[in-house]
């Protein structure tokens, strides 16, 4: 993992060492024939060393992801001292602009990759990023977060029996690392396929901001490039507060019943089985359900939607965990 002091080639522009450029992203103009450009934000040391690409907003309505490259700009976190980062704070730019997870097709940007030259707006998307950005990369960050009111615990997540990436996601520092396996079409799938790793980052959950995950992940880029010789030396680490929980397993927790909803357990907890997580009630103060964990485990997600059919999922936590 290491670039040659020369010059990177990316969407048909050349950016020479110790040169800093916005080049812009382009696929689709709007229905008004307005252009839509996806600024691509790069930075080059004079120093050779690795390419290490930042991404967030794959989903249109992951704001959170966005916030936390916004800030790594804002701070001049992205200027490296030693080779290469590269920032796309909104890669689904449509999605971004209409508040909507998906594209304007419909499609789920991250089921399509690695997408396909003349095919629907977001394969061309995909398609675009994996021939003309990611080949000129070394490592990829990819910001998330949870959807449908369901509030993640800053997590990254890895794929299991990878050393390196366990390397990396330790070196990140978040609460918890989830060993989950990669889904088919996705952009993390997709990298995988061309042997450049990435760690996904999860916090938070659609349509809004949160400070505690917000600085989870800017402290984690810093940790990562400071891991990688490439943080500034007028940014300072801080080890993380708590020891970070490698989650092997999970389980989601559903509602056995329809209802209103409140959890009384908070997010990041470790819970016996047994404890009581929270309850499902009726409007009409004559039903009162309780749920309760099956077994021992840490809470990475909770749905805080106060109003849940049966079936939908509650609790998102551990089954299989070590320190």
């Amino acid at each position: 993992m290491n670039q040659h002091n020369s010059v990177l080639h990316i969407l048909g522009e050349a950016v020479s060492a110790g040169e800093s450029k916005e080049i812009n992203f382009h696929v689709a103009k709007l229905h008004t024939r307005t252009r839509v450009d996806v600024p691509v934000i790069i930075n080059r040391s004079k120093k050779p060393g690795p390419v290490v690409l930042f991404t967030a907003g794959i989903h249109g309505d992951e704001v959170n992801g966005v916030e936390i490259l916004r800030q790594l700009i804002a701070k001049g976190i992205n200027k490296p001292k030693k080779g290469t980062i590269i920032c796309i704070p909104v890669l689904n730019i449509f999605g971004f602009l209409n508040k909507t997870r998906e594209l304007p097709d419909g499609r789920d940007l991250n089921r399509v990759f690695p997408g396909s030259k003349t095919g629907s707006l977001a394969s061309q998307v995909a398609y675009k990023l994996m021939n003309e950005i990611v080949p000129q990369v070394d490592f990829i960050i990819d910001h998330h977060t949870g959807g449908a009111g369901r509030f993640n615990a800053p997590q990254v997540r890895i794929v299991a029996g990878v050393p390196k990436l366990k390397k990396w996601a330790k070196a990140y520092g978040a609460p918890f690392v989830v060993y989950s396996k990669k889904i088919p079409k996705s952009f993390r799938s997709a990298c995988d396929e061309l042997n450049i790793p990435i760690l996904l980052f999860e916090g938070g959950k659609s349509y809004h901001i949160d400070s505690r995950v917000t600085n989870t992940g800017v402290n984690g880029a810093k940790r990562i490039l400071n891991h990688l010789g490439m943080l500034g030396a007028k940014f300072k680490v801080s080890a993380p507060k708590k020891e970070i929980v490698f989650i092997k397993d999970s389980k989601w927790i559903r509602a056995k019943a329809s209802g209103m909803f409140r959890p009384t357990i908070k997010l990041n907890s470790k819970v016996e089985k047994e404890s009581v997580l929270g309850y499902i009630t009726d409007a009409y103060g004559k039903f009162n359900q309780s749920i309760k964990a099956d077994c021992e485990g840490y809470i990475i997600n909770i749905n805080e939607d106060p109003i849940v059919y049966k079936g939908d999922a509650l609790f998102h936590y551990s089954t299989k965990f070590s320190l």
